[in-house]
């Protein structure tokens, strides 16, 4: 009893009793959960018991590169979710653009209003998000296409929403048109870190708007757009799921299926827990190399290290 009061009048030992229902619930929802890929060894059937059923060993693992059935699919999701994470990569630069913009504008109220129109869609859910892309693209009752062919620009409607072509840019369009504004937050905390003296030496020199943006704003704002690059690289393959699982059909299925969500439909869909959880695993262990790639690319190019 002495040494545990002892113990509580440490400041250290305060401060992990303090997380410790944090350090729990990441335990609980984030370890534990790694015991499902226990699956993965096992030919699991729905509804039976896990050990009753037969334990294949490595059998999956050894068919995603053997078997040409699955190849196939693993290379066409892998190639979806590269794609479009470099493209979500290329265009990560918008955030800071658009913060830089806001900045610029001296109206405050104007300025609050665009950042609050410009964030909404954020919280918007992916469900909903189709809904609008249906109310404005679809075949028969699509906005676009109504005007189109009321002004005798197509005879017949387009098909947008069940094309495959151009998938990956109308995914990315989404993309930035949802996480613009909340991607801008951080840039916009960032831009009140950068020391106002500076902008005033710059202006007493004469320099212009342009210039001070050039020569201070996006020095200011370029450690956190690597440090954010670098994590995204971490995540290349964590594309999530939602977006494309609403957006997808027969006809774009194979241009729009990444990753995650060729892991739900081969397991839920499919009812192939057991290759779909060791698919899972897979893209665990190529994230987590990615991530140390990136904190070793942060070291070389930063000299900090971003964990």
């Amino acid at each position: 009893m002495v040494g545990f009061k002892r113990l509580l009048n440490q400041q250290g030992f305060r401060l992990f009793l303090m997380s410790s229902p944090l350090l729990i619930l990441v335990f609980v929802f984030s370890y534990m959960p790694l015991y499902g890929w226990i699956y993965s060894f096992y030919d699991y059937k729905a509804g039976r018991d896990l050990f009753s059923t037969d334990f294949v060993g490595l059998k999956n693992f050894k068919m995603m590169f053997t078997d040409h059935y699955a190849v196939t699919n693993i290379l066409r999701v892998m190639k979806n979710t590269l794609g479009m994470s470099f493209l979500g990569i290329v265009t990560s630069v918008f955030p800071m653009i658009f913060a830089i913009l806001l900045s610029e504008i001296r109206n405050l109220r104007f300025r609050k209003t665009i950042q609050t129109l410009v964030t909404i869609p954020n919280f918007i859910s992916w469900v909903l998000v189709y809904s609008i892309a249906y109310a404005m693209f679809s075949t028969n009752d699509g906005l676009l296409n109504r005007i189109l062919i009321n002004n005798g620009i197509r005879d017949e409607g387009i098909n947008f929403l069940a094309s495959g072509n151009h998938v990956w840019l109308t995914m990315l369009g989404y993309g930035i048109w949802k996480g613009l504004g909340w991607g801008a937050i951080i840039y916009i905390a960032a831009l009140t870190n950068i020391d106002a003296e500076q902008y005033e030496a710059a202006r007493i020199d004469g320099a212009g708007r342009l210039k001070m943006t050039w020569h201070i704003t996006i020095p200011g704002l370029l450690p956190t757009f690597f440090v954010l690059l670098l994590l995204s690289i971490g995540n290349l393959l964590n594309n999530g799921m939602e977006q494309y699982f609403v957006f997808q059909n027969a006809m774009n299925k194979d241009s729009i299926e990444v990753l995650d969500l060729y892991v739900y439909n081969q397991g839920m869909v499919g009812y192939d827990y057991s290759f779909a959880t060791a698919v899972g695993m897979l893209k665990s262990v190529v994230s987590v190399m990615l991530l140390f790639f990136a904190n070793f690319l942060s070291k070389i190019t930063r000299g900090e290290s971003v964990m």
